[in-house]
């Protein structure tokens, strides 16, 4: 019950729905580009997980090969360290206030997926 009142909060106060928006725009441009649609399909993943983080991780995907490492390389040179600095910043911000630190660890907790998001998987936290 606790992750569901987080969420819905998340939502509302905490950025989810315009981080979903930005990732969303990000992967309509990626998939009009057609040689970056994996990248595309990333942005839709970190959208999804963006709106709901509370009870949700990312786990590395079984059996990915050196592709996605490389298309990861090519993914932080381009989007994701500015992507992981903003949701850095966002997270010190937010955790100025007592009841904003759950939205900055969530923050914090995006940082890894908006960094190196390819050959991962939303999974439901234990």
């Amino acid at each position: 019950m606790i992750r569901f009142v987080l969420n819905v909060l998340w939502l509302i106060f905490g950025g989810g729905i315009v981080l979903a928006f930005g990732y969303g725009l990000a992967a309509l441009i990626c998939f009009v580009l057609v040689v970056t649609i994996p990248f595309g399909v990333a942005s839709l993943r970190l959208a999804v997980y963006s709106l709901w983080p509370f009870g949700r991780t990312l786990v590395p995907k079984p059996g990915v090969g050196v592709g996605s490492g490389l298309a990861n390389v090519l993914w932080v040179v381009l989007a994701g360290w500015w992507l992981a600095l903003f949701h850095i910043t966002a997270g010190i911000a937010l955790c100025v206030s007592i009841i904003g630190i759950p939205f900055g660890i969530a923050n914090f907790k995006l940082v890894p997926a908006a960094f190196w998001p390819l050959g991962r998987e939303v999974v439901d936290a234990p």
